[in-house]
């Protein structure tokens, strides 16, 4: 464990342990200590158990859940785990919590200020004014208006939302905040804005900031040190750059090789295997069926985590000596432009009609796709992306313009499109919970655009349902799971082999990877890359995610309000932007930092 003097000391949570109600451990063993000042990253894979171990610091345990052990001291005062009053009466005063997803987590009937005045009103009572509450809100530049603060939470953005958590988890000064995945699902321009607002308001103060996310660009720009979870337990923790440089568990070495990297596009690797779940977890090391210096004693025998050589970090591996040095992916060329247009989209215009408005979303749109070539549209949220990904499927009426696929004209909705056109285009969406039918095996789910679009007899669908689950790297017995029985990686490659079923020529991928953790969206930039290679589909690739584009595309068209305002190969476009706009998105995205540097 790193060493702290008593007065450097502001976190000390010491064998913490959350278990189900059936005695299964979900997390064990935790410890964390962090300084005043610093920012500690805590990172893994969903189901490390990185939220559950952020939770239980401000005593707190999701249903089903319940805090079976270990001690947290913040800033001197132990926080009673076990007393729900005690715990309840200190959130807000010693620790505060940023959830991840402000729109489910701020009331949709309670106004700005009238949130922020009860977390006052609870905590201190004689500060709960309008006054502190609108300088609350001017420290993390948010209008300090009366006006504002009367908004509701659906009269903001989403970034605003953000930023109202953020000021009512800064709002009684506490001295420890969690801040659980603030950015995830935001465009760049509005991460780097939240994350530079947590940079300012942290600077300069004794504050203390435990950062969760899955994202280790993110955590190499704002955290100090870092500890990385897998099934439960930390498994290496250190300074930042240390880890992420020179990581010595080979999970975490996955981790950072599974990271596109926008600086140099270069090819990912994700981690083999799948996370173990709660039911899975051996007896020995939890990593060893996924790890290539899996020894003998790694099976029955479970690791300590232990200093490193004497220095500042500690490693939860048997083989830590053995970890090679960090490699990444052979950086990718340039491809050669294609001739052979497959798709051409003309001047498109598309809108939303609301109650008495009408929004633009697209403005005279054109571009053009070739076989086999993958096209990306890039943008802040808003920028039309989407609308133009639905329009093109057929699934959002377009108000001007034209659409042509292999030189057919596509008419406005799908469902006025021959069969023979519908099957070449297919479209695979952001959420895969959403977009599965919860009520239908997988097998059937897959099989079933092969019937209609294809013709085939039930059993020869099914047959290729179980021929695509092996081509998307699951195993044949998903194909007798429901949905709700896998997990966002597998759901995702599900919906992908649902729409390979149909044999299209034209794949369009809307935020396919956004909700996915490093290295499961690296296994499905490796599945994209194969599956484009071998049966020479055209990718249409819309994503927030500048550095997945340079993993996988090779053009990039950025949307500004709803027309494209810079257009290019991906290299030329990274490295050379000729367009304001294309410049700001570029500066505003995350770059994983390691070394000394």
């Amino acid at each position: 464990m790193s060493t702290f003097t008593r007065e450097e000391l502001l976190l000390d949570a010491t064998d913490m342990r959350v278990e189900l109600d059936s005695g299964r451990p979900v997390i064990e063993d935790v410890s964390l200590r962090v300084r005043r000042g610093e920012t500690l990253g805590l990172v893994g894979e969903s189901g490390s158990g990185k939220t559950t171990a952020a939770l239980a610091l401000l005593g707190y345990a999701r249903a089903g859940m319940r805090i079976a052990g270990g001690r947290v001291v913040v800033a001197g005062d132990e926080i009673a785990l076990h007393d729900e009053g005690a715990a309840r009466r200190i959130r807000g005063r010693l620790v505060s919590h940023v959830p991840q997803d402000p729109a489910t987590n701020l009331n949709p009937s309670l106004r700005v200020g009238g949130f922020l005045g009860d977390v006052l009103a609870e905590h201190r009572p004689a500060q709960a004014n309008q006054e502190t509450i609108l300088a609350s809100l001017g420290r993390v530049h948010l209008p300090a208006q009366a006006e504002f603060a009367r908004r509701f939470p659906h009269e903001l953005s989403g970034g605003q939302q953000q930023r109202v958590l953020i000021a009512s988890a800064l709002v009684c000064e506490p001295p420890l905040i969690v801040l659980d995945e603030p950015t995830t699902g935001l465009d760049v321009v509005t991460q780097a804005r939240v994350l530079a607002e947590i940079k300012r308001l942290h600077a300069g103060n004794d504050t203390a900031l435990l950062y969760v996310s899955h994202d280790l660009a993110v955590i190499s720009e704002i955290a100090d040190r870092i500890a990385v979870m897998y099934a439960g337990r930390v498994v290496e923790e250190g300074p930042t750059r240390e880890v992420l440089g020179r990581p010595r568990h080979p999970y975490t070495r996955g981790l950072v090789t599974s990271i596109p990297d926008l600086s140099a596009p270069r090819a990912v690797t994700g981690i083999p295997g799948v996370a173990v779940g709660l039911d899975d977890r051996p007896a020995g090391c939890p990593f060893a069926p996924r790890c290539p210096q899996r020894v003998e004693r790694c099976d029955p025998e479970l690791p300590e985590l232990e200093p490193l050589d004497g220095s500042d970090r500690r490693v939860r591996c048997f083989e830590a000596h053995r970890t090679p040095p960090l490699t990444l992916g052979e950086q990718l060329a340039e491809r050669p432009a294609r001739d052979q247009a497959l798709l051409e989209v003309e001047g498109l215009t598309a809108v939303h009609d609301g109650r008495g408005s009408r929004v633009v979303a697209a403005s005279d749109v054109s571009f053009r796709l070739a076989r086999g070539e993958c096209l990306a549209l890039v943008g802040e949220s808003g920028s039309g992306k989407t609308t133009i990904a639905r329009c093109i499927a057929g699934l959002h009426e377009r108000s001007g313009g034209k659409v042509t696929l292999a030189g057919e004209l596509l008419a406005p909705r799908a469902k006025d499109r021959p069969r023979q056109l519908r099957r070449r285009c297919q479209i695979v969406f952001q959420n895969p919970y959403e977009s599965l039918n919860p009520r239908r095996r997988v097998r059937d789910e897959i099989a079933r655009p092969a019937q209609i679009l294809r013709d085939l007899t039930p059993d020869e669908a099914t047959a290729e349902a179980l021929r695509l689950l092996d081509r998307v790297r699951l195993p044949s017995r998903v194909g007798g799971k429901f949905p709700g029985e896998l997990s966002g990686g597998e759901r995702q490659r599900v919906a992908i082999a649902r729409a390979l079923a149909a044999e299209p020529e034209l794949l369009i991928c809307d935020e396919v990877t956004s909700a996915l953790d490093v290295s499961v969206q690296a296994a499905v930039i490796e599945l994209l890359v194969e599956l484009r290679e071998e049966l020479g589909l055209a990718l249409l690739f819309i994503t927030h995610n500048l550095a997945v584009v340079a993993s996988i595309a090779d053009r990039i068209a950025v949307l500004e309000s709803g027309v494209i305002c810079e257009e290019g190969p991906v290299t030329r476009v990274y490295t050379s932007p000729s367009h304001a706009y294309t410049r700001e998105l570029l500066d505003a995205a995350p770059r994983l930092l390691t070394g000394s540097a």
